[in-house]
This record gives C-alpha cells, sequence and structure tokens, in this order.
C-alpha cells in the first residue's frame, strides 16, 4: 500500500469542501481533495433549478432565524466570510451577480455551471490537487489527533496521510450527485453523536384525489398555513404547486421541514391554503354576492372562472356538491358561504413526505455540540474539522443552505491551515 502525505486534506469536491480547499491552500499548504464522483460540484450545477441562489443579501440576524436548530452556531462562520465575501470572490474570478426578490443572489447568467467555474479557477490558480473517483472508505486516527485517510480508488486501497482532514460529504439529499450520508458514518465511527438525518424541503403527500386532479397547477399570492393537532403552528405567503402526489412548491418546502418532524412523531398534520388571503370572509362574501347578482343567468361554472383558476372549478364544484350548470341566481346563501369558506380554508391532509432524492437539503447531521464554533474542528478528535450540510443545520429556501456550506467551508480552511502551521 502506497502512502503519500499533504498538509490537508478535504473530503468532498462540493461547495463546502471547494472553498475549504482554497481557503486552506492560501496559506501555502499542500492541499488535496478527495472526491468520489466523476467531477466537482455536481450538487452545487443543480440548485435553483439550474440558475444557483448562491446567497441571500440579508441581515445575520435574518439568517439566524431562517436556520435549523441553532443558527446561532454560525456566528463565527459568518463573521469570517459572509454573502458580501462569496459574491467578492465570485467577481475577482470573473462571474458578476445580481440580487432579486428576497434578497436572493444569482449569477447574472443565471447558469449554476457559473458559479461552478469561477470557483473552480480560484482553486487552480491555488494548485489544488483534486482526485475523482477516489472514496474515503477510513479515517485515520493515532492517538487521538487525525493521521490521514484511507481511500478505494481504481488502483486498489491507500493510505494517504494528513495533518489535518476537513469532512465535507454532504448530507443525503439528491444521492446521485454523490450525497450518500458518508460523512455520518465516519463521524459515528469517531464517537460523534449524529442527529438523525431526515429530508428537508421536501414535498409532501396529500391523502385524497383532489391534489392528482390539480397537478400542475402552480398558485401565486396565497397563503398556506401550517396545522399540527389541530393547532396552528406556521404559515407561509407566496407560491405553491399541486402534483399527483401532494404538494410542492417555495412555501409548501418552507413549510416542510416542520411537517417532516410532525409526522415522524405521528402527529395529525395539515395544510390548509387560503386563496384570497387579501381578503376577510366578510368581504370576500360581499364580492362573491356581486359577482353573482351580477351574472344571475350565467352558469355557475362560467362565474366561478371570476375567483379561481380553471382548474380548480371542477374540484371545487365536487367539494361542494355543486352542479356546474346552475344559474348563479338559483345558489343559495349557504352554499356561497359554504364557497367562502373554501376558498379561505382550502385543506389538505398530509400523511407523508418524499425522500432524499427529491429533497433538496438534508436535515440532521452531526451534532454542533461536539463541533467547536469558533473553527469548525471537531470536539473529539484534533485536527479533524467538518463543513457544510454534514453538520447538524439546515436552513429555508432563498439561498441560506449554500451560505451555510460557504462559512463553514471558508472557516474549517482557515482553522485546518492555522492548526498545521502551528504543528510545524
Amino acid at each position: 500500500m502506497k502512502q503519500k502525505a499533504y498538509d490537508v486534506i478535504v473530503i468532498g469536491a462540493g461547495a463546502a469542501g471547494l472553498i475549504a480547499a482554497g481557503r486552506a491552500a492560501e496559506f501555502g499548504l499542500k492541499v488535496l481533495v478527495l472526491e468520489k464522483m466523476e467531477r466537482a460540484g455536481r450538487k452545487l450545477l443543480i440548485t435553483g433549478k439550474g440558475r444557483c441562489n448562491i446567497s441571500n443579501d440579508s441581515s445575520m440576524d435574518e439568517y439566524f432565524k431562517n436556520i435549523f436548530p441553532n443558527g446561532r452556531f454560525l456566528r463565527t462562520a459568518f463573521h469570517s466570510f459572509f454573502s458580501p465575501d462569496i459574491v467578492a470572490l465570485l467577481e475577482t474570478h470573473g462571474l458578476k451577480t445580481q440580487t432579486e426578490r428576497g434578497n436572493r443572489i444569482f449569477p447574472e447568467t443565471n447558469k449554476a455551471a457559473d458559479v461552478l467555474k469561477a470557483i473552480m479557477k480560484w482553486i487552480d490558480n491555488l494548485s489544488i490537487h483534486i482526485r475523482f473517483n477516489t472514496a474515503v472508505v477510513d479515517l485515520m486516527i493515532e492517538s487521538g489527533h487525525i493521521a490521514g485517510v484511507e481511500v478505494n480508488s481504481g488502483s486498489g486501497t491507500e493510505k494517504i496521510l494528513s495533518k489535518s482532514v476537513i469532512v465535507a460529504t454532504g448530507g443525503k439529499s439528491y444521492p446521485a450527485t454523490g450525497s450518500s450520508g458518508d460523512g455520518y458514518k465516519f463521524a459515528k465511527l469517531l464517537g460523534h453523536t449524529v442527529v438523525p438525518p431526515r429530508p428537508a424541503l421536501a414535498p409532501l403527500v396529500t391523502s385524497g384525489k383532489e391534489a392528482s386532479a390539480l397537478q400542475g397547477l402552480s398558485l401565486k399570492n396565497v397563503n398556506a398555513v401550517l396545522w399540527v393537532n389541530g393547532k396552528k403552528v406556521k404559515e407561509e405567503f407566496g407560491e405553491m404547486m399541486f402534483t399527483h402526489f401532494g404538494l410542492t412548491g417555495p412555501i409548501i418546502l418552507t413549510l416542510s421541514r416542520r411537517s417532516i418532524d410532525e409526522i415522524i412523531k405521528k402527529n395529525k398534520v395539515e395544510i390548509c391554503i387560503d386563496l384570497k388571503p387579501a381578503l376577510d370572509e366578510a368581504k370576500l362574501d360581499k364580492r362573491l354576492l356581486r359577482d353573482l347578482d351580477e351574472n344571475g343567468k350565467r352558469f355557475l361554472e362560467n362565474t366561478f372562472k371570476l375567483w379561481m383558476p380553471q382548474k380548480l372549478i371542477p374540484v371545487f364544484l365536487e367539494i361542494l356538491k355543486l352542479d356546474g350548470k346552475t344559474e348563479c341566481h338559483q345558489m343559495t346563501s349557504k352554499q356561497r358561504k359554504q364557497l367562502v369558506y373554501l376558498l379561505k380554508n382550502f385543506r389538505f391532509n398530509v400523511i407523508d413526505y418524499r425522500g432524499f432524492k427529491e429533497a433538496i437539503i438534508t436535515a440532521g447531521g452531526v451534532s454542533t455540540q461536539e463541533i467547536d464554533s469558533k473553527t469548525m474542528e471537531s470536539k473529539l478528535i484534533s485536527n479533524l474539522y467538518f463543513a457544510g450540510e454534514v453538520i447538524d443545520l439546515d436552513a429555508n429556501t432563498g439561498g441560506f443552505n449554500l451560505q451555510i456550506a460557504f462559512s463553514t467551508g471558508w472557516l474549517a480552511g482557515a482553522s485546518a491551515a492555522r492548526a498545521v502551521s502551528e504543528i510545524a
């Protein structure tokens, strides 16, 4: 078995791993990145539907509100490298950015590939060695200190020595990109607590046939409320979409984290959609009454077009047990009140959630209680560091998750480099 030596080894060539490697190399150290896939940044390439929501131009306090379970763990990481810093790094290497609704930062080209290209340009300039198709199978420990890694590549098993190792293997979401939970396995073997990984920002599965009948319909400017055991616990305003199995879209994904945790606890979970959030029930009833009076001889199925998308009409008529060929003047006060209630309370029972193949991010991971927030170093093994999604941190949509990866990667890279310099 061959043995080589590096100052810093980074496991994983995703967003966190590449930033960690680049930062460590800026200290003039010999850095190796090990990636089991055939190329770098595979998950980065599909983020933001291929556009890559790089970061979010909000305050640190706003970040903390959007990160779970403990956003303040990232205070030092964010102070080390925050949204203006990743923007500056990318622009230095040829990529201009733009800020859109919700303070979301995207590349001007709207291409995730260009984000990866800019990062790789920085990496290449630092002469970092990256080995693809090389899977780490074990971490080498000597007297409580990291000593290197054992890898499996096409040429067989090999031990590679290193003074510092950074685990940036990602979570379990989108496993086709290489995120298969390797980092959790390494951490457990070393005695770390791993909070059970589960999908976050994942579509929700509902009972009944309504969602399936509405498959493909997108709704904008609606309010979605999450109910757990009959209690209102969270709400989001914005855009959503129906699928053959249930609900998805930005506001549903944001509600999904809490929804999934409650489903795992076997609690009753419901999502209630308010299709007319700008109107209370009294004002909505007044509007419906006016429209019904003005269209007295028209069929209900035609007048319903004034209140909802075409695809919703047959679903609403069936729920309300109304004949679409009924003339508007024949609609009773009771039926109108039922329609008002349904427009404000279109309710779905959530019975399950989609798996890691469809989840944007993974909740759970290596416990933050066993990681030094000021360095990203393991509290159990010296000179072992964690960065990115492998840590028990996840966030709402909007660029927050990628910024976590960039910030923890930067801090881990800097910390590992400083530790190596002290050893030397």
